[in-house]
């Protein structure tokens, strides 16, 4: 079923969402709303309340988020039109969730930037990741020292609900460029990569039109990756890779840096150091490029 509650504003075409999702998606409910204050927290919330529904997926659209989060507690807000903030929460069985977020990353990259494959004659990809959860539209290439701007992120969330782990995918998406001469909000997050947004990527595409773009490509990922895990994304994976080749620093403190030797088939990074290669999973550090300059945030 489907429970639309979209303001005038935008036209999310919730049914036609719902009928494309569905047959991924048994049970799927749609729902979309004016403002909330976070989508991740809003569904877990429901399936610490309702075991016994958490099971049957659900996919909630706030146009304005008032109290978004990203990884680490950073704040992510944003604005009716200006962004596309939405959360997918469904039970998942797995037996490895390492490289989940990759997983919906590529997922998303790939929905938003098809011309890039693994085909040597494939485009070059102009949308990019960066491990763990954040896109980058790249920038000259992406060659240093600025290499790209952020598009968006990804959070996902996990809840016990009875003998089932629910996951709860959130995602972040700046879709249109701010208006000349406005400063980016200082609760979006902007790290040092500067701010991107779809509308870069193709004119006109809207915050609905990205929704119903991405949508069924992260469905099908996450029944991929629920089935095989990371291992068979490894390479496209690499293809997109920003931070491959390149000096980075850690939060941890027996790793503050080293040279990102790409990803495993865990989804796992690993770093070049003076004391040989070294693992980085998930959840534990925070990494950033090793500041060569100052970035200087781009008007979207």
């Amino acid at each position: 079923m489907s429970n639309a509650q979209a303001p005038s504003s935008l036209n999310w075409g919730a049914e036609a969402l719902w009928l494309a999702l569905e047959p991924l998606l048994p049970g799927l409910t749609v729902e979309v709303v004016a403002r909330m204050g976070s989508t991740n927290t809003e569904l877990l919330a429901r399936a610490r309340q309702s075991p016994a529904d958490a099971g049957q997926p659900a996919l909630l659209v706030a146009e304005q988020q008032t109290a978004g989060r990203g990884r680490q507690g950073k704040a992510w807000q944003s604005a009716a039109g200006g962004s596309l903030t939405f959360s997918l929460s469904l039970p998942l069985a797995m037996a490895d969730w390492s490289g989940l977020s990759l997983a919906v990353g590529l997922a998303l990259a790939e929905a938003l930037d098809p011309a890039a494959s693994a085909s040597p004659a494939g485009a070059a990809p102009r949308l990019g990741l960066k491990w763990p959860n954040d896109l980058i539209l790249l920038d000259d290439a992406g060659r240093a020292p600025h290499i790209g701007r952020k598009l968006g992120g990804i959070l996902i969330e996990t809840v016990q609900a009875g003998s089932q782990r629910i996951a709860v995918i959130g995602i972040g998406l700046n879709i249109r460029p701010l208006p000349a001469g406005q400063v980016p909000d200082t609760a979006v997050p902007q790290l040092n990569w500067g701010m991107a947004c779809v509308q870069e990527l193709q004119s006109g595409l809207d915050a609905p039109g990205t929704l119903a773009r991405v949508a069924a490509p992260l469905a099908r990922a996450l029944r991929a990756f629920e089935a095989a895990g990371f291992a068979p994304l490894q390479a496209a994976f690499a293809l997109r890779d920003v931070l491959a080749g390149r000096a980075v620093s850690t939060t941890l403190p027996g790793l503050p840096q080293g040279l990102a030797d790409g990803v495993d088939a865990t989804g796992t990074l690993w770093l070049r150091t003076p004391a040989g290669r070294q693992p980085v999973a998930s959840g534990e550090v925070s990494l950033k490029p090793v500041a060569t300059g100052t970035d200087n945030p781009a008007p979207c």
